[in-house]
């Protein structure tokens, strides 16, 4: 334990000469208080959280990292995220695979500079398609191995602004159970 705290100040130190914070594969279950007191007097431009079991990300987070413009949230265990993330106004890149989403995060759909989401290998059943199409930056939304309903899947078709890739071979079985 005192290792990984140990980690989490070194990476932060360093952190606050790059502006690049980098807690991927710590062992955090959260974002610890400390980390934004460490941080509180650095403009970081890009988190990395992956490889954690971080359940959720708190709405502070966007206040105290409000000028991000990468944030890698991959491999982790969370389901949301909070609506107070697109207050992120300089966020273009933005990692959410390999979690547990089921729908595509609210505050996905109006983060103002967002171009790449990779929202990949979650549980993503719905999301709202028209939302995503009026996002006013995103270029491309990565949504592959996501249990997709066919009905999302023939409207993402429809979907020429934005290059929107997902699994085309998804097996509907659980969608024609006679329950």
């Amino acid at each position: 334990m005192a290792h990984a705290v140990t980690k989490v100040i070194h990476r932060c130190e360093s952190a606050s000469e790059s502006e690049n914070l980098d807690l991927s594969e710590c062992q955090l279950m959260q974002v610890p208080d400390a980390v934004y007191h460490l941080m509180r007097h650095t403009e970081l431009k890009s988190c990395n959280l992956s490889g954690n079991s971080i359940t959720k990300i708190p709405p502070k987070f966007a206040v105290n990292f409000n000028l991000i413009s990468e944030l890698n949230l991959s491999h982790n265990q969370m389901a949301k995220l909070p609506d107070e993330l697109e207050e992120l106004s300089a966020l273009e890149n933005l990692d959410i695979s390999h979690n547990a989403f089921i729908s595509l995060p609210y505050a996905v759909y109006k983060m103002p500079k967002l171009v790449d989401l990779n929202a990949s290998n979650n549980y993503i059943i719905e999301l709202d398609v028209e939302a995503l199409r009026s996002c006013p930056s995103l270029e491309t939304a990565d949504l592959q191995e996501n249990p997709l309903t066919s009905v999302i899947r023939s409207a993402l078709e429809n979907v020429t602004s934005i290059k929107v890739t997902w699994s085309r071979s998804e097996a509907d079985d659980w969608e024609d159970l006679n329950v």
